[in-house]
C-alpha cells in the first residue's frame, strides 16, 4: 500500500515538474493561426520531396491542400532541388578517404494574388561520410539512407518557415 501511494506521489511529481518547465508533446509543426487554411504545392506529384511534404501536411490536418493553384489561399513553390557530393579528403593512394554530401532545397511562398509571402528560401543541409573501398555496397546503401534523411530534415524545416508565415497587414494610415 505504502509502495502504491510512493509511486502515484512521484507520479503527480514528475507530471507537475513536466507541466511546469513549459514540456509539452510535440503536436503538428503548423500553428492554428496560419494566415491561410488552403495550400497548393507546386512541386510535381513524383517527386520525393513533394510525396512527403503533402504526406506531413495532410497529416497535420490544420491546411487543406488544393490541386487547383486558383483554389488555393497561398503557393508554396520548391524552386529547386538538388544533391551534391564533394570529396574531402583522400588517402596516400590517391582515392578517396572521406566526402561529403550536400542537398539543397529552395522554396518561396505565394499568395493567390501573386504576392511574396515568404521570399525564396534556400535550406542547405550537409553531412559528411567516411568512405572504404572494401565496403562499397554498404557505404552506397549509407549515403541513400542520409540523403532520405536529409530530405525528411528539409521537410520538417519547410513546415517551420510555412507556419513562421506572417500576412502583412494592411494598416489604413490615418489622415
Amino acid at each position: 500500500m505504502l509502495k502504491k501511494r510512493r509511486l502515484l506521489c512521484l507520479a503527480l511529481g514528475s507530471t507537475s515538474l513536466l507541466t511546469a518547465c513549459g514540456f509539452k508533446l510535440r503536436g503538428s509543426l503548423l500553428g492554428n493561426d496560419l494566415p491561410f487554411k488552403t495550400l497548393y504545392i507546386e512541386i510535381p506529384p513524383t517527386s520525393t520531396l513533394g510525396v512527403e511534404l503533402r504526406r506531413n501536411i495532410r497529416g497535420s490536418g490544420e491546411v487543406q491542400l488544393k490541386e487547383i493553384r486558383e483554389e488555393a489561399e497561398a503557393i508554396l513553390a520548391v524552386t529547386s532541388e538538388t544533391r551534391e557530393k564533394v570529396i574531402l579528403s583522400l588517402n596516400s593512394q590517391g582515392r578517396v578517404r572521406e566526402f561529403a554530401i550536400h542537398y539543397r532545397v529552395t522554396i518561396r511562398v505565394l499568395d493567390n494574388k501573386n504576392a511574396e509571402l515568404l521570399p525564396p528560401t534556400q535550406i542547405s543541409l550537409r553531412r559528411d561520410v567516411t568512405y572504404n573501398e572494401d565496403q562499397v555496397l554498404a557505404k552506397e546503401a549509407e549515403e541513400v539512407m542520409l540523403y532520405k534523411d536529409m530530405q525528411s530534415d528539409a521537410v520538417q524545416q519547410i513546415l517551420r518557415r510555412v507556419a513562421s508565415i506572417q500576412r502583412p497587414t494592411s494598416a489604413a494610415t490615418p489622415q
